[in-house]
């Protein structure tokens, strides 16, 4: 496998920050580890799309990398040593700068500080008592099911390395977005701070509700005496079932909201919950109610197909 962070996400190198980031997640979901117990190529391209990732993501990485300023795991290339160095350095030449280039004097000291500035950027530095650096960041997918991503929980996920971290769902999270757990990530180096865990969810559909924006959309079956003269029926709502009032003469298609029962995520107001309307006639038609819509129809006949009415 290449090494390449381009070619481990499968993007051009002209692509955008959506596309890579849309390719990571992709990758993310199809090979993590909670998917594929055991599988080791599955964890080498989860953990390989996370360090390509973390390279790509940042904008200023990205570019050092494409000017082959850092290699593929974000180390610095090895630079070619000027001619001009090498000719001050001869014996014969009046201008030899002696010890002070090999590591003593201003030029050790103009040295340190550039490699104090270099560790700065990418998130270490070097104190008087050696190297410090903050630790990796972590990448992880996590599939949410539909009620915990409405109404907030708590889940787990298993480590590559064994153990496992505990994710909190926040009410009212959206297919795709990501967490950020602040500590959570690799151990720092030195005594620096650990990284940060970042979780892309993706949220398991729901055999009854569905989401628009903050609203929850279903359908609710009928009978056709409840149609016809409007009944008290029982529907379910992501926080539990409640009692709805069926209008008399309601028709397929009608729609009953119910204010405030859908999303209720932090900082917005809760969105409502629509409920359409379906007249579910019985499996078999008997003859009292085919002799009763029969003898209905001589007097009651209409063609709701040109707008017509009883």
């Amino acid at each position: 496998m290449s090494d390449d962070p381009y070619d481990v996400l499968g993007v051009a190198k002209t692509a955008s920050a959506d596309e890579i980031k849309k390719a990571y997640r992709k990758i993310a979901k199809e090979s993590h580890p909670d998917l594929h117990p055991g599988d080791a190529a599955a964890e080498a391209r989860f953990k390989a799309a996370g360090t390509a990732f973390d390279l790509l993501k940042d904008p200023e990485t990205r570019a050092r990398f494409d000017r082959g300023e850092i290699d593929a795991s974000g180390q610095e290339r090895p630079r070619e040593r000027p001619f001009y160095r090498d000719f001050a350095e001869q014996p014969g030449n009046p201008y030899r700068q002696g010890p002070r280039y090999e590591g003593f004097g201003d030029d050790a000291d103009i040295f340190a500080e550039f490699l104090r500035r270099q560790a700065r950027q990418g998130g270490a530095e070097f104190g008087d008592h050696g190297f410090r650096a903050r630790g990796a960041d972590a990448h992880y997918a996590l599939e949410v099911p539909f009620l915990e991503a409405a109404n907030g929980g708590a889940m787990r996920i298993t480590l590559p390395g064994g153990g496992d971290l505990e994710v909190k769902i926040p009410k009212g999270v959206a297919d795709g977005q990501t967490l950020r757990l602040r500590g959570k990530g690799g151990p720092g180096h030195g005594g620096g701070p650990p990284g940060d865990a970042y979780v892309t969810l993706s949220v398991r559909p729901h055999p009854v509700f569905a989401r628009e924006g903050d609203d929850i959309v279903m359908t609710l079956p009928i009978t056709i005496d409840e149609a016809v003269l409007g009944a008290k029926v029982e529907a379910p709502t992501i926080s539990g079932p409640v009692k709805v009032t069926v209008p008399r003469g309601a028709s397929s298609g009608q729609v009953l909201r119910l204010r405030g029962r859908g999303i209720a995520a932090s900082g917005r107001a809760a969105g409502d919950q629509r409920i359409e309307l379906k007249i579910v006639l019985p499996k078999t038609v008997d003859a009292d109610l085919a002799r009763f819509m029969e003898d209905w129809r001589k007097t009651h006949r209409y063609d709701p197909r040109k707008g017509g009415g009883a």
